[in-house]
This record gives structure tokens, C-alpha cells and sequence, in this order.
């Protein structure tokens, strides 16, 4: 059953929402997680987009648009509500939940002698980009994370966030030119 039919079923028998639910939910899970990097905390926001999800599903047009992206853009949208109230500001790539920095080391194990240096490196780069990427505004996060976290297209992510392309484009080009200087200011000095 491809989502259009999906949706067709969902909004003649509510029931059936969970269909969309399981299917949607580690993915938009990921992404609340990544970017709060508290698991109670994402697990409420996700169930809050997916109880606004299901109480608007009668509203829901097919306009070639994915489902899933409505779902990022309600969740989007909580997440901007949960900044906006708690005025969070977050303090590190793990508060992010961009990557958690034991399962990076893990899953980059030192595999042999001689790549010691190259991981030693590669290591210390992540914690160098994971103390700059802590101080960019939530939404360039939030753009940053869907493209290179989520890997979803600059489409994907204008229709997630309500943007045209070009402004995506101009958000995530801003966001990562913001980046590289912090990054080029931290190599200058010494990598602080």
C-alpha cells in the first residue's frame, strides 16, 4: 500500500492511524532526539506531534507532498514551541542528540595501530565541531541536522520547515559559513 492509499484508509477509519504511526515515528523520534538530546523529552514531543497529527488527519491534502514531511513539520513546530517556552538554548551536539559522543567513539573504533593518529584526529575534530555547532541559532540546527543528520533534500526540508528552497539553501549555506568560522577562529587559536 503506497502513502497515498494510506492516508485514504487512515481518514475513513481512524483507527488505522497507528499504520502511520509505526511507520513514522522512529524517524521523527530520531530527529526530536538529535536535536533535545533528552529521550523522555523527545518521546514527549513526538507523541504530542503525533496526537496533533491524528487530530488533523481529516485536514490532510495529498499535494504530492509526504506525509512524512507534514509529520516533520508538526514536529518542527513543537520543538519551536518547546524553544520558545523553556527559551532553550543548547549547550552541546549531545544536548542536540546529534550524536552521542561513547556511540561515535564506538562505532569509530581504533581499528588498527596504524590509524591511531588519523581517529585521534578525527575524534578531536568532532569535539571541536560539536562545541561550535552548540552555539548557532536553533533554527540553522534544526536545518543542519534534517540535511546531513536525516539526510533529507533541500525540498524535504522547505516543505518541513514552510521555507521555499532558495531560503533553505540560504539558511544551511548561512549556517555552515557561520560553522566554518567558528571552526577557522578555533584552528587560529589553537583549537579553544
Amino acid at each position: 500500500m503506497n502513502e497515498r492509499q494510506l492516508i485514504e484508509w487512515v481518514r475513513a477509519n481512524p483507527k488505522v492511524f497507528g499504520e502511520l504511526y509505526d511507520r513514522y515515528y522512529p524517524k521523527i523520534f530520531g530527529y526530536l532526539y538529535r536535536i533535545t538530546g533528552d529521550h523522555a523529552l523527545a518521546a514527549d514531543i513526538t507523541s504530542e506531534t503525533f496526537l496533533k497529527a491524528f487530530i488533523a488527519i481529516g485536514s490532510f491534502r495529498w499535494k504530492g507532498i509526504s506525509i512524512s514531511s507534514w509529520f516533520f513539520r508538526i514536529a518542527t513546530n513543537e520543538l519551536n514551541l518547546y524553544f520558545r517556552r523553556r527559551r532553550y538554548v543548547p549547550r552541546s551536539l549531545t544536548d542536540l542528540g546529534i550524536m552521542d559522543a561513547a556511540d561515535w567513539a564506538e562505532r569509530h573504533a581504533f581499528r588498527d595501530e596504524d590509524d591511531v593518529s588519523l581517529q585521534i584526529d578525527r575524534f578531536e575534530e568532532f569535539g571541536l565541531v560539536r562545541r561550535l555547532l552548540q552555539t548557532l541559532p536553533p533554527v540553522d540546527q534544526q536545518v543542519i541536522a534534517l540535511r546531513f543528520f536525516e539526510d533529507l533534500s533541500i525540498r524535504e526540508i522547505g516543505e518541513i520547515l514552510n521555507k521555499k528552497e532558495g531560503t533553505v539553501k540560504s539558511l544551511l549555506s548561512r549556517g555552515l559559513g557561520k560553522l566554518r568560522k567558528l571552526m577557522d577562529a578555533a584552528a587560529t587559536n589553537g583549537g579553544a
